[in-house]
């Protein structure tokens, strides 16, 4: 068993007018985050992308288990594949799995089964959750998982975002297409697929808002 060394926490106090600033900076800066579904082939570089995977295993885990894998994917051929994998689930959601209402309720957003930025955006990352952890003296159980791996997303869109590039949520359903494309171990199950890169010139996004603060927050 491991025993963690306990050291101090050296996070800063600041004063109510700083946390003000840096609370209003913060979510100002992440009200303008959107997600787009055209990209410019521009090239990213690398080091951006290390250091927003970086700041997405920041995020706390259950146990401190850090259950995930983000798969970078920048190969053409790969992309490719990965495309036309999840166009044939899209296509088979899009006709035939998702309900009425479902489609009704993303009409106004203007999907359909038809990928493009898979192949278009310079990179996609593939966040996995990791079940359980392999070891050589057999399976080790990891903790709230899904909670774990949904902070981790959470971090990586801001991460994205906070570096000035822009991405989507993609979760064709099902998909363990992703695990076989690239041979992922069978202790992994992927859970989202972010197409990153710089947006498009000619990108437009639907002109939508958000619920206010008294829609989503009850204080008691």
């Amino acid at each position: 068993m491991t025993v963690y060394p306990f050291i101090p926490h050296s996070r800063p106090i600041l004063s109510d007018e700083q946390l003000i600033k840096n609370a209003e900076q913060f979510y100002q800066a992440m009200d303008t985050r959107r997600t787009i579904r055209h990209f410019s082939d521009r090239p990213v570089p690398k080091k951006v992308i290390e250091d927003i995977i970086k700041t997405a295993s920041t995020a706390p885990s259950g146990a401190h288990k850090q259950p995930w894998t983000f798969a970078v994917i920048s190969s053409p051929e790969m992309k490719k594949k990965i495309r036309i994998a999840a166009e044939k689930e899209e296509q088979e959601n899009y006709h035939g799995r998702m309900s009425e209402e479902w489609l009704r309720d993303l009409a106004p957003l203007g999907t359909d089964e038809h990928k493009p930025f898979l192949e278009e955006a310079p990179y996609l990352i593939v966040v996995f959750k990791k079940a359980y952890e392999i070891h050589p003296e057999g399976k080790r159980k990891n903790y709230y998982v899904n909670e774990s791996i949904g902070l981790a997303a959470g971090f990586l869109i801001a991460a994205i975002h906070q570096a000035g590039l822009c991405s989507l949520t993609h979760t064709p359903s099902p998909m363990n297409f992703l695990e076989q494309i690239l041979e992922r171990p069978k202790n992994e199950r992927a859970v989202l697929l972010l197409p990153v890169g710089y947006p498009a010139k000619d990108a437009m996004v639907p002109d939508i808002h958000r619920k206010s603060l008294e829609e989503v927050s009850v204080w008691y």
